[in-house]
């Protein structure tokens, strides 16, 4: 199967994980040995400050809540727009850091669009595949636009993507409008 780095997947109602009911998840890496993807749409209450407040003895210049980037426990992630503190470019202008050195620098500078995660969402060989197959998961290219998303749009954002990839089979998707309940 090609690969599915830098895709959206948005959860189908066939998906019966509760973990994953309502999400977007941006796949970071994906490839023969499995598959890593963060939940775009599932702010914490904790902020990036008060974390950063944790970590670093230095102020942090980055505002925001924490998201949680699914079940799996694991490092700090961030998705960014500074191309010299990346670790890997998932799409044009979005990078993706785990390292500790690269994350304290982005908490200090607060430069460009970033989200901050806990947590990942990760599946084995052949595990994402044999989901995609029963579809679990409708998948949508991804663009910075949607990987930063924030506020009211974030927790509309699964209905709104949700509905263009349905629709979009039978309605030529420029004519979807933002909220389909209007039209």
């Amino acid at each position: 199967m090609k690969t599915l780095k830098g895709q959206l997947l948005l959860a189908s109602a066939r998906l019966q994980d509760p973990n994953f009911v309502r999400s977007v998840v941006f796949l970071v890496q994906h490839g023969d040995e499995g598959a890593l993807g963060l939940i775009l749409n599932r702010p914490l209450e904790t902020t990036v400050g008060q974390v950063c407040d944790q970590v670093l003895s230095a102020q942090c210049a980055v505002e925001g809540f924490m998201h949680q980037g699914g079940p799996c426990e694991g490092l700090l992630m961030v998705l960014h727009t500074q191309e010299e503190l990346a670790d890997a470019e998932v799409v044009p202008g979005v990078y993706f850091s785990t390292e500790r050195d690269k994350i304290e620098s982005l908490m200090q500078s607060g430069d460009g669009d970033s989200k901050f995660f806990v947590g990942y969402s990760g599946w084995g060989a052949g595990q994402l595949e044999t989901e995609l197959e029963s579809e679990s998961w409708l998948v949508l290219p991804a663009d910075a636009t949607q990987v930063f998303l924030g506020g009211e749009a974030l927790e509309e954002q699964w209905s709104r993507l949700t509905a263009r990839v349905t629709l979009g089979k039978y309605i030529d998707p420029a004519r979807i409008p933002e909220d389909p309940s209007l039209n």
